[in-house]
């Protein structure tokens, strides 16, 4: 089977899937149904080949597994899958969101810039028409004020006429249509650094919100939020982690618990902490930009104050730029603002997915269960373990990295989002924080830390063994492929989260003597003799040429060069005339045979006899 035969296949595999889903009331996205087709595949149990060509059989039980999954609503497996891929389809970095906001302003206001752009008013009604919508350009841009408020089209208006006169649109209307949109933009920044500077004065700023302050708060509020449900989930994580510990310390004997379900419950709170982390790390950036932005917007009025100050009227060389960086600055506000906003919807619409929680683990049947019970956190683990590291005389060829004697010690790529490899492995997938202090170990070029000392020296024993285990461990519980950054050994969805910097491939600095070697000119030279800087010389040169068109050219011909002449000519082929006319018919008759007889006699009479030899038309 081909490349696009397979793809054919698999693309019918998940419509099927999604039609099943839809007629049974639960409608899916083909996104989830292509993870979850992969999770089946991918888990052993299900008896699953991906070596071979899936048979009629097989299509009919994958459809039926998938479907099943996706129809349980009892399943923290299938929430967390839901949740991962919400987050992968919504979450983009700030430098991709923004261009993408930008990116979409500007079509929206592509319309408005295009009916400017293209217009040819020659009356002066025409003029003023235009010279209104060239006013609504500048507030839909600016986005200080409502088009439709009367008071905050006066200010604009007033802002405008002041760098952009009526009498300037014939001038602008003789520009190029690249010219127009260059001027329009910058007639934009320059209105909305004027209209700023007067609310700074107090002279005027009608409809301008006070970003500044908004954010100030806004900030603050969604930290706060987003601590609150950080928080709220880790108080579950520590209590599922330490049912855990107990249940597989007393391993064998009866429970009420399914531990596989605990675990999946846990797995889908440690994601979304993970998630809320990486939506915390943003607004905190947010929280850092808007207070950079502040001071510059300060420093900015101020400076327009001291050149301004009670002067009449002022060189636009030296206020102009000044106008234009206020309005980048305030555009910069506008950002952070709409990003905040989408961080927070992101933070909220991540709640759905751990309503299964309150169902399968309500806190009046947890809480008994954690009778004798110490419910430890993160960072009290840590602290349990501080100051046990391993001896690096105990390994002779595993390489060890130790915070004081490794530059980045912070920035290096740990395996398995942090977590404990030995307790992935031993505890089958129980994930325990790693403790960076004991010691991260180095195995074929990655990363590997511990949760205690023993746990460190069982895992440098045979490190393949459990990293093989982590891997049948993650082939049945799907999830754990993106939560423990296992993409290098499974063909999945890459969170947008880890690939957005280039954190995640970075190296411990080593020292070492090295030296290299280069050629002198590596380099082939590419001198053009021919090449002429001095605009003089081109010049007497095209004298020369232009000289030479009058002079008279001499030629002949020679033995070696007779015939030798090659010659072209381009024609027009004879165009093809055909004409219909009515059609022609016939008919086969009978040819007139007459023969006469006697005229050649050799007496004074002659006696002729007629004989009629056509044939019947029967005969014929």
């Amino acid at each position: 089977m081909t490349h696009s035969q397979a793809e054919s296949v698999i693309k019918n595999i998940i419509r099927e899937i999604a039609h099943e889903c839809a007629t049974k009331g639960q409608t899916v996205s083909e996104t989830l149904v292509a993870f979850m087709v992969k999770a089946v595949v991918l888990d052993p149990r299900n008896g699953f080949n991906v070596d071979r060509t899936l048979t009629k059989t097989d299509v009919q039980k994958l459809i039926k597994l998938c479907v099943d999954r996706l129809l349980d609503t009892k399943s923290p497996s299938l929430d967390t899958i839901k949740m991962q891929v919400y987050f992968d389809m919504n979450y983009t970095d700030r430098g991709e969101f923004l261009d993408e906001h930008h990116r979409v302003l500007e079509s929206r206001l592509a319309p408005v810039c295009r009916e400017i752009t293209d217009c040819r008013a020659r009356s002066a009604e025409e003029l003023e028409s235009l010279y209104r919508k060239i006013v609504s350009y500048v507030l839909l841009r600016s986005g200080l004020g409502s088009p439709t408020d009367i008071k905050v089209v006066r200010e604009a208006t007033a802002a405008l006429q002041s760098v952009f006169p009526q009498t300037e649109l014939g001038t602008f209307l003789s520009l190029v249509k690249k010219d127009k949109e260059r001027q329009l933009k910058e007639l934009t920044m320059i209105v909305t650094g004027i209209r700023l500077f007067n609310k700074d004065c107090g002279k005027g700023g009608e409809g301008i919100d006070e970003l500044p302050t908004i954010l100030k708060e806004a900030v603050p509020a969604t930290t706060k939020h987003i601590d609150a449900e950080l928080q709220s989930s880790q108080e579950k994580i520590y209590q599922y982690t330490a049912l855990l510990e107990r249940m597989e310390a007393n391993k064998g004997k009866s429970t009420e618990f399914a531990v596989p379900l605990l675990k999946e419950a846990l797995y889908n709170l440690r994601q979304h902490e993970a998630f809320l982390h990486v939506i915390l790390s943003d607004v905190q950036k947010c929280a850092e930009q808007v207070d950079t932005l502040e001071k510059q917007l300060g420093a900015q009025l101020e400076q327009l104050k001291c050149i301004v100050r009670s002067k009449t009227a002022v060189p636009t060389a030296q206020v102009y730029p000044h106008f234009i960086a206020g309005s980048n600055i305030w555009n910069s506000f506008q950002d952070e603002i709409v990003l905040l906003s989408v961080l927070s919807n992101m933070t909220a619409n991540l709640q759905p997915f751990l309503g299964i929680h309150e169902e399968l683990f309500p806190a009046q049947v947890l809480q008994p269960l954690l009778d004798g019970i110490t419910v430890k956190s993160d960072e009290e683990r840590k602290m349990e373990n501080s100051g046990k590291r391993i001896s690096v005389s105990d390994f002779r060829v595993q390489e060890w990295f130790f915070p004081e004697n490794t530059p980045g010690f912070e920035r290096l790529p740990i395996q398995y989002h942090g977590f404990c490899g030995y307790a992935l492995a031993a505890a089958d997938g129980l994930l325990l924080p790693g403790n960076p202090e004991i010691g991260i170990l180095k195995h074929n070029e990655k990363y590997y830390i511990f949760s205690s000392k023993d746990s460190a020296y069982e895992f440098a024993q045979n490190p393949e063994k459990y990293i093989s285990l982590i891997g049948e461990k993650a082939k049945q519980c799907a999830e754990l492929i993106q939560l423990l950054e296992l993409h290098q050994q499974f063909a999945s969805v890459t969170p947008y989260s880890q690939t957005k910097s280039g954190e995640r491939f970075f190296k411990p600095i080593s020292k070492c003597d090295s030296g290299t070697q280069t050629d002198t000119h590596f380099m082939e030279t590419n001198i053009v003799r021919s090449y002429e800087w001095n605009e003089w010389e081109l010049r007497r040169k095209a004298l020369k040429l232009a000289n030479l068109r009058q002079k008279v050219t001499h030629s002949m011909q020679t033995n070696a060069s007779h015939m030798r002449r090659e010659n072209a000519t381009q024609v027009y082929l004879p165009k093809q005339v055909a004409t219909q006319t009515k059609r022609d018919n016939s008919s086969n008759v009978p040819k007139p045979q007459i023969y006469l007889a006697g005229l050649r006699g050799g007496g004074k009479t002659t006696k002729m006899v007629k004989v009629n030899l056509t044939r019947d038309v029967e005969e014929s």
